[in-house]
């Protein structure tokens, strides 16, 4: 698991290791920012699961890179012989906007939350294939719907849906499920002051009190529900946390077919256009081909008999 060493990682590797799962503890130890490195949170989560009886090693090593990817797969490997589970959590959050933003602080963001979960997964995948089984998670935000003030972590985070989707996509005959996690929490990455500020939320009061409804705890049932052998689901995206739990939805609706529409055509009819009357749920991209080619061939067909 990375990002375990604090937060809502700290949460899911701890509820994993209460269920019996022997758990790598990755962080590299950075700040929210990404800056520097530090090994202790690693090794604090680590110790507390061994403290109560389970099972876990520390790891440090960096997800953006090939090798520090491989070497969190290789230590679970040659500590207990196989790899079942990853859960792909590191994550930074710069807030930026337009146009102080850069192109550098885009790819700090897709290098962190998304090469490094698929560095990750890569390494893991022939283990996972060759042994007819595996569950990976890959955590994402309601950042994915975008935000004027965190532009390249939406980016990233939208990102990770579709590379979760199509990891699932060539998991699906080999007993591999692949899902992503949209938990809510108040982690640092909400209390943060400089976030705040950078983020134009209103600072927390000097009184403020931590809601417990709000803690990581409560979005590790869905963690737990996605990692387990019984979970129901490969390809979805799951909203956790704050006692609430929810699917989200990529979907197309059924549109306009028509073969000689013009823009002004198209503006008068713009309603149907964006309709969400009897939408689809492509499960892929080959499935969202053939879902359009369906409609299309159906309504061309309906029109001339």
């Amino acid at each position: 698991m990375t990002g375990a060493g604090r937060g809502l990682g700290r949460a899911y590797a701890l509820a994993l290791a209460a269920r019996g799962a022997r758990v790598v503890v990755n962080d590299l130890g950075g700040s929210l920012f990404g800056d520097g490195t530090d090994a202790a949170p690693a090794a604090a989560v680590a110790s507390e699961i061994t403290a109560a009886g389970g099972a876990a090693l520390a790891d440090d090593s960096d997800v953006v890179s090939e090798e520090g990817a491989a070497s969190i797969v290789t230590t679970a490997v040659e500590a207990w012989g196989r790899v079942d589970i990853v859960v792909n959590n590191a994550g930074i959050l710069v807030p930026g906007a337009l146009p102080e933003l850069t192109a550098a602080d885009l790819r700090r963001h897709l290098d962190v939350h998304v090469v490094g979960a698929f560095n990750v997964t890569r390494a893991a995948w022939p283990h996972l294939v060759a042994q007819g089984y595996g569950r990976v998670v890959l955590t994402t935000s309601v950042g994915m719907f975008g935000g004027e003030h965190l532009i390249s972590y939406a980016t990233a985070k939208g990102a990770c849906v579709s590379l979760g989707r199509s990891l699932a996509d060539a998991g699906r005959t080999r007993g591999v499920l692949v899902n992503m996690i949209a938990p809510a929490a108040d982690t640092r990455m909400v209390t943060d002051p400089l976030f705040r500020r950078q983020s134009g939320l209103p600072p927390l009061a000097p009184d403020h009190v931590p809601d417990p409804t709000r803690d990581p705890e409560r979005a590790t049932p869905m963690l737990l529900a996605l990692a387990h052998e019984s979970c129901p689901c490969t390809g979805e995206t799951l909203s956790a946390g704050l006692g609430r739990f929810a699917r989200v939805v990529w979907a197309e609706t059924a549109g306009v077919v028509a073969t000689d529409l013009g823009p002004e055509d198209l503006l008068t009819r713009w309603d149907e256009v964006v309709d969400p009357a009897s939408p689809v749920f492509p499960a892929s991209t080959s499935d969202a081909v053939r879902a359009r080619e369906a409609r299309i061939a159906t309504a061309l067909s309906d029109r001339t008999g």
